[in-house]
């Protein structure tokens, strides 16, 4: 039996705890308490700064909770951890930031774009085909999943946040996990990892899903979370 935990979900680009709605249930029946906020991801107005204020204000007083955040949600992730008691951060097929940039300058300056185009061309997809989120992103879900997501229907994300720099002056001092998926079409696996072993020295856990990790394979995602390594805190600066 696990030890009661506060697991704080993050969403990603949208913002929308929906993201999370079957690792909820999984987690809460496990005995654990679960915040999910919702992010202003349609106000044009709301920036990093605004974000992490929702989350840490969602915390409140609570002590060494976990936080769990998804693409995105890293970087709002990691700022709330300089404000709260936070015992471990995991961060889902995660955009991982490093001093000073923006989420903006993070696709050119990872190589993201590249590696999303090369992994396209693996797999015998158009590089230059329109945006399709069920291609990108839904591809993996099972059936009945990828219909309640379509009639749901994409979320809105503002472009105001990814002009804000990432404020941290290095990684928080808090046990760090990565969490990848092997079908990922836009953090492709290898470019992850490279990622992660370069800013933060972690070796990603691995998951068979794409980019929507907790609506493709909730049980496993929260099997990990529950039975995976406790992290540890990056011994190199992001950069």
């Amino acid at each position: 039996m696990h030890s009661k935990s506060t697991y704080v979900l993050v969403p990603g680009a949208g913002g929308e705890a929906w993201g999370w709605h079957l690792v909820v249930p999984l987690l809460r029946s496990a005995g654990h308490e679960v915040i999910a906020p919702d992010l202003p991801a349609s106000d044009d107005s709301a920036g990093l700064g605004a974000y992490t204020d929702i989350v840490a204000d969602a915390i409140g007083s609570r002590s060494k909770v976990v936080i769990v955040a998804a693409s995105m949600g890293a970087y709002p992730a990691t700022m709330v951890c300089e404000r709260t008691d936070v015992a471990s951060l995991v961060l889902v097929a995660p955009m991982i930031p490093a001093p000073g940039e923006t989420p903006g300058e993070w696709w050119t300056a990872t190589g993201q774009v590249d590696a999303e185009r090369d992994l396209a061309i693996r797999e015998g997809r158009n590089p230059d085909a329109p945006f399709d989120p069920v291609t990108m992103f839904l591809h993996d879900l099972p059936p009945e999943v990828l219909e309640d997501a379509l009639a749901h229907g994409g979320p809105t994300q503002s472009s105001r946040p990814f002009a804000d720099r990432w404020p941290l002056a290095a990684w928080p001092d808090v046990p760090t996990r990565v969490i990848a998926g092997l079908r990922d079409r836009l953090f492709p696996f290898e470019f992850l990892r490279s990622l992660s072993l370069r800013r933060l020295d972690i070796e990603p856990e691995r998951l068979d899903s794409g980019h929507l990790v907790a609506l493709a394979r909730p049980r496993e995602l929260v099997e990990l979370l529950l039975n995976g390594n406790e992290g540890r805190v990056p011994r190199r600066r992001p950069g």
